[in-house]
């Protein structure tokens, strides 16, 4: 009840509101009551109200709501980038610093991560940097990181981001591109998860025309994973090497098909 009539005194008079507030923040109260203060505090345009979110987010005041104080920041939007900014750079801690870049996430603030994502020397931040470009949808940004980009474990990660942001155009272009034919097989395995609508007959062609193992198993586990028992009964029985006839026939054993089912009863009679 309290908050309730703190939060309407703030859009009347927030110069009331305030100090009433950060009276919550600092008093006795529960946790989830500090965090609810929190929250309509940042909701104030007030300078002041800045400057106390800004003491919590660097961790100078109440350690225990840094973590909140930073996804309110986050929540706020464009207005609060520089502040994140600045706790991003005066702090040493790996785990504060993904708190920011998941708040800029939440701003849409593409900027500031994808200069994390390319500058970062902590190889985690990196990771996470990337990721929450992934889950931004800068299907753009990550295409040219990985073009860019040397490390094979960072490209490992931009093509899982990828996939979280349905880039299936960039996951087809690293697929036929991409000279390590480990990350080739990698990009189409994930090809794999965009569903077999959006996927299923590149990973045919792929398994139909390239000379590489590695890629051509990645195609057959990208099926699987679509559960596509249709493609795979066709491609089992237009396979001559018995070799690759037996793990298509294995991935159909355990798949609940009734077209996987029929094929399989077929080979026994």
């Amino acid at each position: 009840m309290k908050l309730i009539a703190i939060q309407g005194l703030l859009s009347t008079n927030p110069e009331r509101a305030l100090p009433l507030l950060q009276k919550l923040v600092d008093g006795p109260y529960s946790r989830r009551v500090k965090e609810q203060a929190l929250f309509v505090l940042s909701q104030s345009s007030s300078d002041r109200a800045a400057q106390l979110i800004a003491s919590i987010a660097r961790g100078s005041t109440h350690p225990e709501l840094q973590s909140d104080a930073i996804k309110y920041l986050g929540i706020s939007g464009q207005r609060n980038l520089a502040l994140l900014g600045e706790v991003y750079r005066s702090t040493a801690s790996v785990e504060v610093k993904k708190e920011i870049l998941h708040a800029y996430m939440i701003a849409g603030a593409r900027g500031p991560i994808s200069v994390a994502a390319k500058g970062e020397k902590d190889t985690h931040l990196r990771a996470e940097a990337i990721r929450q470009l992934g889950v931004m949808g800068a299907t753009r940004e990550l295409q040219e990181m990985y073009r860019a980009e040397s490390s094979h474990d960072v490209k490992k990660t931009i093509i899982q981001s990828m996939f979280v942001g349905g880039g299936a155009d960039a996951l087809l272009e690293i697929a036929r591109a991409e000279s390590d034919q480990t990350l080739r097989a990698s990009a189409v395995r994930t090809l794999g998860l965009m569903g077999r609508e959006r996927a299923g007959a590149t990973l045919i062609s792929f398994y139909q025309s390239d000379s590489n193992a590695d890629v051509r198993r990645a195609a057959l586990e990208g099926l699987f994973v679509q559960g596509n028992a249709h493609a795979l009964v066709d491609l089992a029985k237009q396979e001559k090497d018995p070799r690759w006839k037996r793990e298509i026939v294995q991935k159909l054993s355990v798949m609940n098909s009734k077209e996987a089912t029929d094929y399989l009863t077929s080979l026994l009679d």
